[in-house]
């Protein structure tokens, strides 16, 4: 089969909307702000979709099917390889990292879960206690990045995404030491994905974690339909409280780095 662009939303919308926990970042990037920075690639007219997205220090490749699709999938990978940049960031399921492995070499090969919000009735913000998330805006954002840079070194974030109003935190006298938000959020497509979230290493084990994740869910049920994430497979803690907080696995898919020989 040839490879070919698509370049219609409604289209890409019909597609991914018919599995939207799975595609949670698709529909989330057809929104106005990220459509266009993303190129969409397929080999057929109902299979698999590659979305290509340009945004950050490397583009990244995200390539999801259910496991009926999986050839399909890895037929889109080898059919990918001519058009692919020199170096990308990864999100594959099933074997189409595998594939693509043959052209490029590969680093920091792990494994991530996506979850997805299935109990939302699970996920209820606190009422009192010593945690109390409030809303985060751009006069937060030096807090923020000093909490990153302690907590979450090396995490990828989008300032764009904290004029959402879709950023809460947790403080401690004044102190912010904990933080939930988003990597895509969507009120068009009805989708949300969190990200960004993290406790100061002072503050860890105590709740300030779960607390800000259960009041931005809470925040973002007011405007979307389904919340996802992608945690790291072996994050046991972290796994242990979404799925206390009403998460449930929906697929697994690996993370790497690929560059082709030659790159500087």
């Amino acid at each position: 089969m040839t490879l070919r662009t698509l370049h219609d939303r409604s289209v890409l919308a019909a597609r991914f909307g018919s599995d939207p926990e799975m595609h949670l970042m698709e529909l989330g990037d057809l929104d106005d702000l990220l459509w266009p920075y993303t190129t969409w690639y397929t080999v057929s007219d109902s299979g698999p979709v590659a979305l290509l997205y340009a945004v950050g220090d490397i583009p990244t490749l995200i390539a999801f099917s259910r496991p009926d699709q999986a050839a399909e999938l890895e037929e889109l990978a080898g059919a990918l390889l001519p058009v692919l940049p020199r170096r990308f960031f990864g999100h594959l399921t099933g074997a189409g990292a595998k594939v693509l492995e043959s052209a490029y070499a590969v680093e920091r090969n792990d494994t991530l879960v996506r979850m997805a919000l299935t109990d939302p009735g699970r996920a209820v913000p606190p009422e009192d206690g010593p945690w109390l998330p409030a809303p985060l805006g751009r006069a937060d954002l030096p807090e923020l990045l000093a909490l990153f840079a302690q907590a979450y070194p090396g995490n990828w974030f989008d300032r764009r995404m904290l004029d959402t109003g879709q950023y809460v935190g947790a403080r401690r006298d004044g102190r912010l030491v904990a933080v939930a938000g988003v990597h895509v959020y969507s009120p068009a497509y009805r989708v949300a994905a969190l990200g960004n979230v993290t406790t100061h290493p002072d503050a860890r084990g105590q709740g300030a974690g779960g607390a800000c994740v259960a009041a931005l869910c809470h925040r973002l049920g007011r405007s979307v339909d389904h919340i996802g994430l992608n945690v790291r497979a072996d994050n046991a803690t972290a796994v242990a409280l979404y799925r206390r907080l009403g998460f449930s696995e929906v697929t697994r898919f690996s993370e790497a780095t690929f560059t082709a020989p030659g790159t500087g």
